[in-house]
């Protein structure tokens, strides 16, 4: 299968909460590489539907903040159920979805570096961004943290995975149904990574730019490290 036919049969999530500033240009260069562009707001106060919506969007709005884990799982259930539709007005069968963040650290131009890669494999796959190609602009404190946790994170999935806590993405729809469950938030990124492994799919690494901007970390530094030791140590101990 070629770039352009994987192209048309991609679709995209980005997850989004209180990015007003940011969700209308990456929404609008998202789809200038794709032709199916899905924005969960993730129960924004803000102008963030309403931007993602002028970009030409489509767009699902929480009623209330459920976590970056649960925005990701309503935008693959919506692209898995249009894959599974017989309607008319889908066109093309969705068989690969991307995932990007909203903020800006994801360029959407880079999503042909991810349709580049999956035109090379024969099965189902996940991809996962790159960045320790470009640690040049990652801050230190960043870059030690990013080593351990993919060095932790990939001997429980039992494959090497660089950039273990990079969100650009992309898997093939047939891994969808196992992305469901996990974790409601910035847990969720880690968990799916070890529940495909757990189910024998490879993970292939795509390298990307490190990119940061003006958006302030949403990730809370003791309560999300506190559930990532726990979710290693209940799947350290299912190893056992």
């Amino acid at each position: 299968m070629t770039e352009m036919d994987i192209r048309s049969q991609t679709a995209a999530v980005i997850p989004a909460y209180q990015d007003e500033k940011h969700i209308g240009e990456i929404a609008r260069r998202t789809r200038e590489r794709l032709d199916h562009v899905l924005v969960v707001d993730d129960g924004s106060t803000d102008q963030t539907e309403q931007r993602a919506r002028e970009a030409g969007a489509e767009v699902i709005v929480h009623a209330q903040n459920q976590g970056k884990g649960e925005a990701l799982k309503t935008g693959l259930a919506h692209w898995l159920e249009a894959g599974n539709s017989s309607s008319s007005e889908q066109k093309e069968q969705i068989t690969w979805v991307v995932l990007l963040d909203s903020d800006g650290q994801h360029l959407p131009e880079e999503i042909d570096n991810f349709l580049l890669a999956a035109a090379s494999v024969t099965q189902p796959t996940f991809f996962i961004g790159n960045r320790m190609g470009d640690v040049a602009r990652m801050p230190l404190v960043r870059r030690l943290v990013n080593r351990y946790m993919s060095n932790e994170i990939s001997r429980v999935c039992g494959q090497r995975i660089p950039d273990t806590q990079c969100g650009y993405r992309m898997l093939h729809r047939q891994i969808i149904p196992d992305m469901l469950g996990g974790g409601h938030r910035f847990d969720y990124e880690t968990e799916a990574l070890i529940i495909a492994s757990r189910k024998g799919y490879r993970i292939e690494s795509v390298p990307i730019a490190t990119v940061y901007t003006d958006q302030i970390s949403k990730i809370h530094p003791l309560r999300d490290s506190l559930r990532f030791f726990k979710l290693m140590r209940r799947y350290k101990a299912s190893q056992v």
